[in-house]
C-alpha cells in the first residue's frame, strides 16, 4: 500500500510540476503583453521612438499648393527622385540670426551623407540677398504664392519655423520656432531613407 501511495504522490508531484511548467510558458508570452497594453494605456513612451517634430494628424496635402521657384517654374511637391522637402518658414524678415540658422540646415542635410540627396530644402519667405543664396546651397528659395503655409512661420520677425512634406505631397511634420536642430537631425534618419 505506501508502494502505491509513493506512486500516487509521485504522480502528482509531476503533474503539478507539469502544471507549472505550462503556466511558466504562458506567463513568458503574457506578460510582457499584459505590461505593454498596461503601459501604453497610461501613455508612456520609450525615450528614442517619438519624434522631436509635432506631426500633423491628419497629414495635409500640399501636393496642388503653388510655390514658384526663382526661375519661375513651380515646385513639384511629388518628384521622380522621391525625394522629402523640409520647408524653411521664416518670420517677417530673414536677417542675420535666421540666415545663420538656414546654414545650420544646410550643414545638417550634409551629415545625412548617402542620404542628403533624399532631402531637398526649399525656402520660403522674404528674398535673400544673392551672395547668402549662393553660399546655402543646395539651399531653393521660392515663394508660397497662395500663402497656405502662413500657420506654420516663425511668430518673431528673425526667426525659421520648419515643416516636413513627404514625398507623395502630404505635410507631415512641424518644427515651431525656436527647434532644437539635434532634434530634427534625429528625426530625419527615421524618414529619409
Amino acid at each position: 500500500m505506501s508502494e502505491q501511495h509513493l506512486n500516487a504522490g509521485a504522480a502528482r508531484a509531476a503533474r503539478n510540476r507539469n502544471r507549472w511548467m505550462l503556466i511558466g510558458i504562458v506567463a513568458v508570452f503574457v506578460v510582457p503583453m499584459l505590461t505593454a497594453f498596461a503601459l501604453n494605456f497610461i501613455g508612456w513612451e520609450p525615450k528614442g521612438t517619438k519624434a522631436y517634430g509635432t506631426l500633423i494628424n491628419p497629414p495635409r496635402q500640399v501636393d496642388a499648393v503653388p510655390v514658384t521657384l526663382p526661375g519661375g517654374e513651380k515646385l513639384v511637391w511629388r518628384n521622380p527622385q522621391w525625394q522629402w522637402t523640409l520647408l524653411a518658414l521664416p518670420g517677417k524678415d530673414c536677417a542675420q540670426q535666421c540666415q545663420t540658422a538656414l546654414g545650420d540646415l544646410v550643414r545638417m542635410r550634409a551629415t545625412l551623407g548617402r542620404n542628403a540627396e533624399r532631402l531637398r530644402l526649399v525656402y520660403l519667405g522674404t528674398s535673400l540677398p544673392a551672395a547668402a543664396l549662393t553660399a546655402l546651397a543646395p539651399l531653393q528659395a521660392g515663394s508660397d504664392d497662395t500663402n497656405a503655409f502662413a500657420d506654420l512661420r516663425a511668430k518673431g520677425d528673425n526667426g525659421l519655423a520648419l515643416a516636413l512634406v513627404d514625398p507623395g505631397g502630404y505635410l507631415m511634420m512641424r518644427y515651431a520656432e525656436g527647434y532644437d536642430l539635434g532634434g530634427v537631425r534625429r528625426d530625419l534618419p527615421k524618414v529619409v531613407k
